[in-house]
């Protein structure tokens, strides 16, 4: 599900009062713009070029749940860096984003940078399949994760970009791979929070139940009152005991089209 931001493309920020004494040269390249983060009063840049992020990432950076003040929090698929951000304005623990594609992980490094966030979010450039290794096994209290939705056959939903295409199909990681990484990062007792389609739910517990991570809070998203659910909000425990909760659904938009009064607080922090 996409979202709409405030957003300022490079020309419109160099010649505008947002630039104060700051020279955004440094921040912003080619076709790149700056997003405004209205809640958390954080700006993201991004480019239409790259995948960029959607309501999926919101969710999950809400849904989660997360130390307020210590502990060490993994992002795997971070794309531009925008979980870690969204994660930042909750909790002042330690947070690592992992990122394969480059390009991606530049903007995100350049984001954080932005927003004088480097002393808490790093951004480590390589594949989730690596992490475990060289970053740590069973190191971290929670990891969350916004994997590719397809899979690698389905080419009805390729997009011509490779960029595109790497973010939202399994062709460098797959859903078991992803969901392997992230219970060895994970301590005993820590949290995994994935996003995902929910036509995939029983994969994901399959998955997570293989190894060693155990559901314990599952919500529906919909996009509208009598619709089908488009997004699933899952989170584990590792090694925890069974006692699954499903919480209420989340509803997207009003009959009007307008957005609902629970996904507006968490867009632009109305009602907090």
């Amino acid at each position: 599900m996409w979202i709409s931001v405030f957003c300022l493309s490079k020309k419109e920020i160099l010649n505008s009062s947002y630039v104060e004494d700051c020279d955004l040269e440094q921040w912003l390249k080619n076709d790149e713009r700056m997003d405004y983060l209205l809640a958390e009063d954080l700006r993201i840049i991004q480019s239409p070029s790259v995948f960029s992020f959607s309501l999926d990432a919101v969710l999950l950076a809400r849904f989660v749940q997360i130390p307020k003040s210590r502990g060490h929090i993994i992002d795997l698929c971070s794309g531009n860096g925008v979980i870690p951000l969204f994660l930042s304005a909750r909790t002042k623990a330690k947070i690592t984003g992992v990122e394969l594609q480059p390009k991606l992980h530049d903007m995100a490094t350049r984001s954080i940078a932005y927003n004088e966030l480097s002393h808490q979010i790093d951004m480590q450039l390589g594949d989730v399949k690596d992490t475990p290794q060289s970053l740590g096994i069973e190191k971290y209290d929670v990891v969350t994760c916004n994997p590719p939705y397809f899979l690698a056959h389905e080419l009805s939903e390729k997009n011509t970009s490779e960029h595109y295409a790497i973010a939202r199909h399994e062709i460098h990681l797959t859903l078991d791979e992803a969901v392997e990484a992230a219970s060895r990062l994970l301590k005993q007792g820590g949290k995994a929070a994935f996003v995902h389609r929910p036509g995939r739910l029983l994969d994901i517990v399959t998955a997570m139940r293989a190894n060693r991570l155990e559901p314990k809070r599952i919500q529906f998203v919909y996009p509208k009152r009598g619709k089908e659910a488009n997004t699933l909000l899952i989170e584990a425990i590792k090694d925890g005991k069974p006692d699954l909760k499903i919480l209420p659904p989340l509803y997207v938009y009003k009959d009007d089209n307008e957005y609902t009064a629970e996904v507006r607080a968490l867009l632009y922090g109305e009602g907090n």
